[in-house]
């Protein structure tokens, strides 16, 4: 395969793989948050209204910002009634085929994030409710989320396409030497 490819996978994976564990942490935030809750609600009597909105958007963010680390890992939902019986060169084909339909799902996705982000900036919006939270960090953060998913999706086509050619894609982790 070329450089450029080999290149784009490592820091795409990289990239996937460092956001997936800062979304991996995001976990332990929202339940400190909720753990705030319950505790001021319960103990001090006194209901915080920002507590619940905020575990919302954080369980958001890291849904959409784990996306991209998930399909890294092969961890994300596949429906297997018989593709566990192919060979890996077969299963690398279909995979191919498939992310072409990935792929444009992402785009209509991020087509329609970032025009509800443009909306969101020009209007200043708020979310309904008590603690009126400005909507435009969750909608940037759900925009760059989908753009990594896209690069990921598109880094996973390139590593099947090697597999189903019997190519070889030589990527070794660049995670050893670089941090985040």
């Amino acid at each position: 395969m070329p450089k450029a490819i080999t290149l784009y996978v490592k820091y795409v994976d990289y990239l996937s793989e460092k956001f997936g564990r800062l979304a991996m942490y995001s976990v332990v935030v929202m339940i400190a948050v909720m753990l705030l809750n319950a505790f001021t609600r319960n103990f001090l009597n006194i209901p915080l209204s920002w507590c619940v909105e905020m575990a919302q958007f954080l369980l958001a963010g890291y849904y959409i910002v784990g996306g991209a680390y998930s399909m890294q890992m092969d961890d994300h939902v596949r429906m297997d009634l018989i593709y566990s019986r192919y060979s890996e060169k077969t299963k690398a084909k279909i995979d191919v085929f498939t992310s072409g339909f990935m792929v444009f799902y992402l785009c209509v996705l991020l087509f329609g994030s970032i025009s509800s982000t443009i909306y969101a900036i020009e209007t200043g919006q708020r979310k309904f409710s008590m603690w009126n939270p400005s909507m435009i960090p969750i909608k940037l953060i759900m925009v760059g989320g989908i753009i990594l998913m896209l690069l990921q999706a598109f880094s996973m086509m390139f590593k099947d396409y090697a597999k189903a050619s019997g190519k070889k894609l030589d990527v070794k982790p660049v995670s050893a030497g670089m941090s985040i």
